[in-house]
Protein backbone atom coordinates (compact mmCIF):
# COMPACT_ATOMS: atom_id res chain seq x y z
CA UNK A 1 0.00 0.00 0.00
CA UNK A 2 2.83 2.52 0.66
CA UNK A 3 4.48 1.50 -2.44
CA UNK A 4 1.46 2.62 -4.05
CA UNK A 5 1.07 6.03 -2.35
CA UNK A 6 4.89 6.49 -3.13
CA UNK A 7 4.01 5.63 -6.90
CA UNK A 8 1.08 8.06 -7.12
CA UNK A 9 3.46 10.41 -5.65
CA UNK A 10 5.94 10.24 -8.19
CA UNK A 11 3.11 9.98 -11.22
CA UNK A 12 1.60 13.80 -9.74
CA UNK A 13 4.89 15.07 -9.52
CA UNK A 14 5.69 13.68 -13.18
CA UNK A 15 2.59 15.20 -14.35
CA UNK A 16 2.27 18.26 -12.59
CA UNK A 17 6.00 19.03 -14.44
CA UNK A 18 4.98 17.92 -18.09
CA UNK A 19 1.64 19.69 -17.67
CA UNK A 20 3.65 23.06 -16.44
CA UNK A 21 5.95 22.75 -19.68
CA UNK A 22 2.77 22.31 -21.28
CA UNK A 23 1.08 25.48 -20.08
CA UNK A 24 4.27 27.37 -19.95
CA UNK A 25 5.19 26.46 -23.50
CA UNK A 26 1.59 26.77 -24.62
CA UNK A 27 1.24 30.47 -22.58
CA UNK A 28 4.78 31.69 -23.74
CA UNK A 29 3.55 33.46 -27.10
CA UNK A 30 1.12 35.23 -25.16
CA UNK A 31 4.58 36.58 -23.24
CA UNK A 32 6.22 38.22 -26.22
CA UNK A 33 6.87 41.31 -27.08
CA UNK A 34 6.63 42.39 -30.52
CA UNK A 35 10.47 41.62 -31.48
CA UNK A 36 9.59 38.16 -30.40
CA UNK A 37 6.24 37.73 -32.66
CA UNK A 38 7.89 38.98 -35.25
CA UNK A 39 11.05 37.35 -35.28
CA UNK A 40 8.53 33.90 -34.90
CA UNK A 41 6.53 35.12 -38.12
CA UNK A 42 9.61 35.83 -40.09
CA UNK A 43 11.46 32.90 -39.48
CA UNK A 44 8.00 30.64 -40.53
CA UNK A 45 8.39 32.86 -43.53
CA UNK A 46 11.50 31.90 -44.94
CA UNK A 47 10.83 28.17 -43.98
CA UNK A 48 7.73 27.87 -46.48
CA UNK A 49 5.28 27.42 -43.88
CA UNK A 50 3.16 30.37 -44.81
CA UNK A 51 -0.17 30.27 -43.08
CA UNK A 52 1.66 29.96 -39.84
CA UNK A 53 3.53 32.99 -40.92
CA UNK A 54 0.39 34.77 -41.31
CA UNK A 55 -0.91 33.97 -38.03
CA UNK A 56 2.15 35.22 -36.26
CA UNK A 57 2.04 38.55 -38.40
CA UNK A 58 -1.93 38.76 -37.37
CA UNK A 59 -1.36 38.43 -33.94
CA UNK A 60 1.66 41.04 -33.73
CA UNK A 61 -0.89 43.77 -35.77
CA UNK A 62 -3.24 42.29 -32.98
CA UNK A 63 -1.68 43.28 -29.73
CA UNK A 64 0.88 45.89 -31.51
CA UNK A 65 -0.34 47.56 -33.99
CA UNK A 66 2.19 50.60 -34.34
CA UNK A 67 5.79 49.97 -34.61
CA UNK A 68 8.71 48.67 -36.83
CA UNK A 69 8.01 45.40 -36.57
CA UNK A 70 4.18 45.85 -37.29
CA UNK A 71 5.28 47.99 -40.26
CA UNK A 72 7.59 45.53 -41.74
CA UNK A 73 5.21 42.51 -40.81
CA UNK A 74 2.18 43.86 -42.94
CA UNK A 75 4.81 44.61 -45.76
CA UNK A 76 5.57 40.79 -45.40
CA UNK A 77 1.81 40.19 -44.99
CA UNK A 78 1.33 40.88 -49.15
CA UNK A 79 3.96 38.84 -49.98
CA UNK A 80 2.36 35.88 -47.80
CA UNK A 81 -0.68 36.62 -50.08
CA UNK A 82 1.50 36.50 -53.01
CA UNK A 83 3.00 32.83 -52.22
CA UNK A 84 -0.37 31.61 -50.99
CA UNK A 85 -1.45 32.08 -54.81
CA UNK A 86 -4.25 34.60 -53.48
CA UNK A 87 -3.67 37.79 -55.84
CA UNK A 88 -6.24 39.46 -54.51
CA UNK A 89 -5.50 39.63 -51.02
CA UNK A 90 -1.99 40.38 -51.96
CA UNK A 91 -3.23 43.22 -53.59
CA UNK A 92 -5.24 44.28 -50.72
CA UNK A 93 -2.68 44.13 -48.48
CA UNK A 94 -0.23 46.36 -50.56
CA UNK A 95 -3.08 48.87 -50.69
CA UNK A 96 -3.15 48.91 -47.02
CA UNK A 97 0.25 49.81 -46.41
CA UNK A 98 0.40 52.19 -49.14
CA UNK A 99 -2.11 53.96 -47.71
CA UNK A 100 -1.06 53.56 -44.15
CA UNK A 101 2.81 54.40 -44.87
CA UNK A 102 3.51 56.08 -48.05
CA UNK A 103 6.88 57.12 -46.83
CA UNK A 104 8.16 53.67 -45.49
CA UNK A 105 11.57 53.37 -46.99
CA UNK A 106 10.52 49.79 -48.57
CA UNK A 107 6.88 50.92 -49.84
CA UNK A 108 8.54 50.70 -53.56
CA UNK A 109 8.37 46.62 -52.48
CA UNK A 110 4.32 47.61 -51.73
CA UNK A 111 4.01 48.87 -55.39
CA UNK A 112 5.80 46.02 -57.28
CA UNK A 113 3.73 43.42 -55.46
CA UNK A 114 0.93 44.63 -56.54
CA UNK A 115 1.83 44.25 -60.44
CA UNK A 116 3.70 40.90 -59.80
CA UNK A 117 0.50 39.87 -57.95
CA UNK A 118 -1.61 40.77 -60.56
CA UNK A 119 0.99 39.21 -63.09
CA UNK A 120 -0.09 35.98 -62.13
CA UNK A 121 -3.61 36.11 -61.66
CA UNK A 122 -4.90 32.69 -59.75
CA UNK A 123 -6.35 30.25 -62.25
CA UNK A 124 -8.86 27.32 -62.14
CA UNK A 125 -8.14 23.68 -62.11
CA UNK A 126 -9.38 23.61 -65.96
CA UNK A 127 -7.11 26.41 -66.71
CA UNK A 128 -4.11 24.56 -65.32
CA UNK A 129 -4.80 21.56 -66.78
CA UNK A 130 -5.43 22.77 -70.62
CA UNK A 131 -3.74 26.11 -71.08
CA UNK A 132 -4.40 29.02 -73.14
CA UNK A 133 -3.00 31.75 -75.07
CA UNK A 134 -2.16 34.45 -72.57
CA UNK A 135 -3.68 36.68 -75.67
CA UNK A 136 -6.60 35.44 -75.42
CA UNK A 137 -7.47 35.72 -71.81
CA UNK A 138 -9.41 38.25 -69.90
CA UNK A 139 -7.13 41.33 -70.57
CA UNK A 140 -8.16 42.69 -66.70
CA UNK A 141 -5.25 41.29 -64.74
CA UNK A 142 -3.13 41.82 -67.38
CA UNK A 143 -4.13 45.73 -67.67
CA UNK A 144 -4.19 45.88 -63.42
CA UNK A 145 -0.61 44.50 -63.82
CA UNK A 146 0.61 46.97 -66.04
CA UNK A 147 -0.98 50.22 -64.41
CA UNK A 148 0.58 48.72 -61.26
CA UNK A 149 4.43 48.60 -62.99
CA UNK A 150 3.83 51.61 -64.83
CA UNK A 151 3.33 53.59 -61.50
CA UNK A 152 5.97 52.06 -60.00
CA UNK A 153 8.29 53.50 -62.44
CA UNK A 154 7.02 56.77 -62.31
CA UNK A 155 7.21 57.07 -58.86
CA UNK A 156 10.58 55.34 -57.84
CA UNK A 157 12.61 54.89 -61.10
CA UNK A 158 15.45 54.10 -59.16
CA UNK A 159 13.94 51.25 -56.95
CA UNK A 160 15.52 47.76 -57.25
CA UNK A 161 12.31 46.54 -58.80
CA UNK A 162 12.26 48.84 -61.65
CA UNK A 163 14.35 46.90 -64.66
CA UNK A 164 12.42 43.82 -63.82
CA UNK A 165 8.94 45.82 -63.50
CA UNK A 166 9.94 47.17 -67.24
CA UNK A 167 10.47 43.88 -67.98
CA UNK A 168 7.71 42.53 -67.51
CA UNK A 169 5.59 45.49 -68.57
CA UNK A 170 7.17 44.69 -72.84
CA UNK A 171 5.77 41.43 -72.32
CA UNK A 172 2.36 42.55 -71.02
CA UNK A 173 2.45 45.66 -73.49
CA UNK A 174 2.61 43.54 -76.31
CA UNK A 175 0.15 40.62 -75.02
CA UNK A 176 -2.58 43.41 -74.68
CA UNK A 177 -1.75 44.62 -78.08
CA UNK A 178 -2.84 41.37 -79.96
CA UNK A 179 -5.60 40.86 -77.38
CA UNK A 180 -7.13 44.05 -79.12
CA UNK A 181 -6.03 43.04 -82.32
CA UNK A 182 -7.89 39.51 -82.12
CA UNK A 183 -11.05 41.35 -80.99
CA UNK A 184 -10.61 44.03 -83.92
CA UNK A 185 -10.38 41.27 -85.92
CA UNK A 186 -13.61 39.62 -84.58
CA UNK A 187 -15.27 43.03 -85.03
CA UNK A 188 -13.86 43.32 -88.47
CA UNK A 189 -15.31 39.65 -89.53
CA UNK A 190 -18.88 40.79 -88.63
CA UNK A 191 -18.69 43.88 -90.17
CA UNK A 192 -18.69 46.59 -87.09
CA UNK A 193 -15.79 48.04 -88.75
CA UNK A 194 -16.06 51.46 -86.68
CA UNK A 195 -15.67 49.20 -83.15
CA UNK A 196 -12.77 47.45 -85.24
CA UNK A 197 -10.92 50.65 -86.19
CA UNK A 198 -11.30 52.17 -82.61
CA UNK A 199 -9.32 48.94 -81.42
CA UNK A 200 -6.89 49.52 -83.47
CA UNK A 201 -6.36 53.50 -82.72
CA UNK A 202 -6.67 52.03 -78.76
CA UNK A 203 -3.09 49.51 -79.70
CA UNK A 204 -1.51 52.91 -81.31
CA UNK A 205 -2.63 54.83 -78.22
CA UNK A 206 -1.60 52.86 -75.21
CA UNK A 207 0.67 50.04 -76.88
CA UNK A 208 3.04 52.17 -79.22
CA UNK A 209 5.83 49.87 -79.44
CA UNK A 210 4.30 46.37 -79.24
CA UNK A 211 4.78 44.17 -82.65
CA UNK A 212 0.96 44.86 -83.22
CA UNK A 213 1.26 48.35 -84.60
CA UNK A 214 1.47 47.48 -88.00
CA UNK A 215 -1.43 45.71 -87.64
CA UNK A 216 -3.25 48.64 -86.21
CA UNK A 217 -2.65 50.26 -89.22
CA UNK A 218 -3.88 48.15 -91.20
CA UNK A 219 -6.97 46.98 -89.79
CA UNK A 220 -7.63 51.36 -89.65
CA UNK A 221 -7.11 51.27 -93.28
CA UNK A 222 -9.26 48.96 -93.93
CA UNK A 223 -12.01 49.53 -91.80
CA UNK A 224 -12.29 53.23 -92.86
CA UNK A 225 -12.36 52.23 -96.31
CA UNK A 226 -15.06 50.09 -95.84
CA UNK A 227 -16.87 53.18 -94.03
CA UNK A 228 -15.59 55.53 -96.39
CA UNK A 229 -13.50 57.28 -94.74
CA UNK A 230 -10.91 57.58 -97.56
CA UNK A 231 -9.08 60.69 -95.48
CA UNK A 232 -8.42 58.75 -92.55
CA UNK A 233 -7.70 55.60 -94.26
CA UNK A 234 -4.95 57.47 -96.45
CA UNK A 235 -3.85 58.81 -92.76
CA UNK A 236 -3.33 55.29 -91.23
CA UNK A 237 -1.62 54.43 -94.24
CA UNK A 238 1.04 57.41 -94.24
CA UNK A 239 2.18 56.16 -90.99
CA UNK A 240 2.40 52.92 -92.04
CA UNK A 241 4.54 53.46 -94.98
CA UNK A 242 6.88 56.03 -92.60
CA UNK A 243 7.09 53.93 -89.80
CA UNK A 244 6.94 50.30 -91.90
CA UNK A 245 7.43 50.31 -95.05
CA UNK A 246 8.35 46.50 -95.72
CA UNK A 247 4.98 46.07 -94.38
CA UNK A 248 3.24 49.15 -96.54
CA UNK A 249 4.53 47.83 -99.46
CA UNK A 250 3.13 44.00 -98.48
CA UNK A 251 0.14 45.63 -97.68
CA UNK A 252 -0.21 47.58 -100.75
CA UNK A 253 0.69 44.81 -102.57
CA UNK A 254 -1.87 42.64 -101.39
CA UNK A 255 -4.05 44.44 -102.12
CA UNK A 256 -3.41 45.20 -105.97
CA UNK A 257 -3.43 41.43 -106.10
CA UNK A 258 -6.64 40.73 -105.22
CA UNK A 259 -8.43 43.90 -106.47
CA UNK A 260 -10.06 44.08 -103.12
CA UNK A 261 -9.28 44.12 -99.20
CA UNK A 262 -5.74 42.53 -98.62
CA UNK A 263 -5.90 39.59 -96.06
CA UNK A 264 -5.54 39.92 -92.60
CA UNK A 265 -2.33 39.47 -91.66
CA UNK A 266 -1.08 37.09 -88.68
CA UNK A 267 -1.39 38.60 -85.19
CA UNK A 268 2.08 38.24 -84.19
CA UNK A 269 2.88 36.63 -81.02
CA UNK A 270 3.73 38.34 -77.83
CA UNK A 271 7.48 38.48 -76.60
CA UNK A 272 8.44 35.84 -74.87
CA UNK A 273 7.95 36.22 -71.07
CA UNK A 274 10.80 37.89 -69.10
CA UNK A 275 12.81 35.27 -67.31
CA UNK A 276 13.26 37.41 -64.09
CA UNK A 277 12.23 36.02 -61.04
CA UNK A 278 10.53 37.92 -58.29
CA UNK A 279 12.25 38.70 -55.39
CA UNK A 280 12.03 35.74 -52.86
CA UNK A 281 10.86 38.14 -50.03
CA UNK A 282 10.48 41.56 -49.01
CA UNK A 283 13.44 43.82 -49.13
CA UNK A 284 14.37 43.74 -45.36
CA UNK A 285 13.67 46.51 -42.95
CA UNK A 286 16.96 47.86 -41.01
CA UNK A 287 15.33 48.77 -38.18
CA UNK A 288 13.75 45.41 -37.59
CA UNK A 289 17.31 43.81 -36.85
CA UNK A 290 18.15 45.81 -33.51
CA UNK A 291 15.20 45.31 -30.89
Amino acid sequence: MRALGSLLVVVWFVLMGTGCSVFHTYDKPAKWDARQIYTAGKAALDDGEYDKALSYYTKLEARYPYGRYTEQAQLETAYVYFKEDQPDAAVSAADRFIKLYPRHPNVDYAYYIRGLASFYPARNFLEKLFPQDPAQRDPTTAQQSYHYFKELIRRFPASAYAVDARQRMIYLRDKLGRYEMLVADYYYRRGAYLAAANRGKYVLDNYDRSPSVPDALEMMIKAYRKMGKNGLANDAERVLAKNFPERAAQFIQSTMDTGSQPAAQPVPQPTTQPAAQPATQPVPNNNTTNP
